[in-house]
């Protein structure tokens, strides 16, 4: 996913950049008034954050000039909204271009864009999507980082392919062109992190369901239903 520095021209780096400030902006506004008014949330804040580098430092081959990976956002996006997720995004992405040479400064609005804002919306909407269709917590967790992570896929065969057109066929065969290639990794990747998103917000609801309750993530009375506790 992560796009090599230098490998955009530099009218898209600038493009991808002046689309992915405002939202890192708002993020940053979002993050201070949750640090200031929840301090318990600081765990998970910094679960979610690790959680991201994590998965998007292990790095396959795949199209030039990019590679294929988890991207770990899903979680951040249910527990703490997409826009606070970009700023988690931000981060990773900035500490892996600087000291990992994994993606690239020049190529950072892009990076973030795809991994930090798109992928995060994604999972933020199929979320509160599932949740009005009274789906099953668990199996909207894995849908959620399952298509924020395809989501994520699919921009970035888009930014390639905006900025490398094919000869025949232009963006459109060009963008398929690249989708293909990342759907050979990323298809059975999104579907193994989906399943480990999911078996994580397990052990949290076990651990400590009462913060999620807090984060308005899930009320007490569906809480306690999935704790296997007894309402009196």
């Amino acid at each position: 996913m992560h796009i090599m520095e230098g490998f955009l021209p530099p009218q898209w780096c600038a493009f991808w950049y002046v689309l992915s400030i405002p939202v890192i902006a708002y993020g940053v506004y979002r993050m201070n008034a949750l640090v200031r008014e929840r301090r318990e949330a600081l765990p998970l804040l910094a679960v979610a954050g690790a959680f991201i580098f994590v998965l998007s430092s292990l790095k396959m081959p795949s199209v030039t000039g990019s590679c294929s990976h988890p991207t770990g956002t899903g979680m951040g996006a249910v527990l703490f909204g997409p826009s606070i997720t970009a700023v988690l995004g931000l981060i990773v992405l900035i500490y892996q271009a600087l000291f990992l040479a994994h993606g690239g400064i020049t190529t950072l609005g892009a990076n973030v864009f795809s991994m930090g804002i798109a992928g995060p919306f994604v999972a933020y909407l199929v979320y509160k999507g599932c949740m009005r269709l009274n789906m099953n917590f668990y199996v909207a967790i894995f849908l959620a980082a399952t298509l924020a992570d395809w989501a994520t896929y699919v921009v970035t065969s888009l930014q390639l392919a905006l900025a490398f057109p094919a000869a025949v066929g232009g963006v459109l065969a060009s963008f398929y062109a690249f989708g293909a290639v990342f759907a050979i990794t990323q298809v059975p990747l999104a579907i193994v992190e989906g399943v480990v998103t999911a078996l994580i917000f397990k052990y949290i609801l076990q651990l400590r369901g009462d913060v999620l309750v807090r984060l308005h993530i899930i009320d007490e009375a569906k809480m306690r239903a999935l704790r296997g506790e007894v309402v009196a």
